[in-house]
């Protein structure tokens, strides 16, 4: 579907009275084709009644997404990569897997490109609610797969509809800033954009020895004209609150006095969430209220996605919190009555509480990496021509 196509089914879609300022991207399709992902069954489902059993849905415009075509994911994807999604079979001895980076993390699914196609067209018409100013804010929460590259999965991630969502977003706004608050590096955001200096890239996560994707370090800051446009802020196993938002506020503000951004795109993952399986932090929603707010007061039409998140539980606890936050709705500790009501015993409570896990980050490490990080930013206003404070 064109993008003027998809511009016209969403203002059909759209009540032309009290126009809710949050898009709320979902519909039963996208949910489905979410759950059928082996490591995340589920996790959509979760995470959309639970935003429905609190009443935050109508107090959003629900828009429905419409897949991507083939041009749409050629908008990133390699077409050698394309080809080989569209026909790709989980019996398809034929197929060479291994050059496309399918395998144990990323496994040829039933119906792979119709998956792929659908999260990559929620993240098309999230981004298409702010480009066409029906919404200043739009949540997608089966999105955020920030991993895939150009011509290869990874990390569970078959199509990179961060990238062709940002895309989308620069055919109106002139410089986006990508956020990724996603445990595990957003390597595949990052590689996109390397060379433009019309997206910065401000990544914060866990980087030690042996942890995914092991990319990510400070001194890594985008190549030719984007040099200085890529933000690394690694952290070490076990962070807390208190260390996740002294670091977030400490750069946010200073990077964007300096870049100025038109728009912004936010990558929520919840695997910093403490007792993730795949995860090493040890985060509470408090800590995403905290940086969602930060977010909100830049005043920047925003995209907020989903990613990383292995405790469905906790994933679909963080995410409406974080939609009660966009919303400024505050919401009961118990959890509603709903069809999954079961799955949240034995407390019921929307808390989700921090683990007794020492942080191994210091108040030294994290003004060191605060310090290399205002560095760079100094660096980028010098290309700019300004003064950073």
């Amino acid at each position: 579907m064109r993008a003027r196509t998809r511009e016209r089914f969403i203002v059909d879609t759209m009540s032309t009275k009290d126009i809710p300022k949050v898009a709320y991207i979902t519909d039963s399709k996208l949910i489905c084709c979410c759950d059928a992902i082996p490591v995340l069954k589920r996790r959509a489902s979760l995470t959309h009644h639970l935003i429905a059993a609190y009443g935050l849905v109508g107090k959003m415009n629900v828009i429905p997404s419409q897949p991507a075509t083939e041009d749409d994911v050629r908008g990133f994807h390699s077409e050698d990569y394309v080809k080989f999604l569209e026909v790709a079979k989980p019996d398809g001895q034929e197929l060479n897997e291994d050059e496309f980076g399918l395998g144990f993390d990323c496994p040829i699914l039933n119906n792979l490109w119709t998956i792929v196609c659908q999260v990559a067209g929620a993240s098309l018409t999230a981004a298409l609610a702010l480009t066409s100013s029906y919404s200043t804010i739009a949540i997608n929460w089966c999105g955020g797969w920030h991993h895939a590259q150009r011509d290869s999965a990874s990390g569970f991630c078959y199509v990179n509809d961060i990238v062709l969502a940002v895309r989308h977003l620069r055919t109106k706004f002139d410089k986006i800033l990508y956020i990724d608050l996603d445990i595990h590096h957003g390597d595949g955001v990052e590689n996109a954009f390397l060379f433009s200096p019309k997206v910065v890239t401000l990544s914060f996560h866990q980087l030690e020895t042996g942890f995914f994707p092991g990319t990510g370090e400070q001194k890594d800051v985008g190549l030719g004209k984007g040099r200085y446009y890529s933000f690394n802020v690694p952290y070490k196993a076990g962070i807390n609150n208190k260390q996740f938002v002294y670091l977030f506020e400490s750069i946010l503000y200073n990077l964007c006095e300096v870049y100025m951004p038109n728009a912004v795109v936010c990558q929520c993952g919840a695997d910093a969430v403490s007792g993730d399986p795949l995860g090493g932090g040890n985060l509470t929603p408090e800590a995403f209220k905290s940086c969602v707010r930060h977010i909100l007061n830049l005043h920047k039409p925003t995209l907020f996605l989903g990613g990383g998140g292995y405790d469905n539980i906790n994933t679909a606890k963080l995410w409406t919190v974080i939609t009660s936050t966009i919303l400024d709705t505050p919401l009961s500790a118990e959890i509603p009555e709903h069809q999954f009501f079961p799955l949240y015993g034995p407390s019921f409570e929307l808390e989700v509480t921090a683990g007794l896990r020492k942080s191994e980050n210091t108040q030294k490490s994290l003004d060191e990496t605060v310090w290399a990080a205002h560095e760079n930013i100094k660096k980028l206003a010098e290309l700019l021509g300004k003064k950073a404070s």
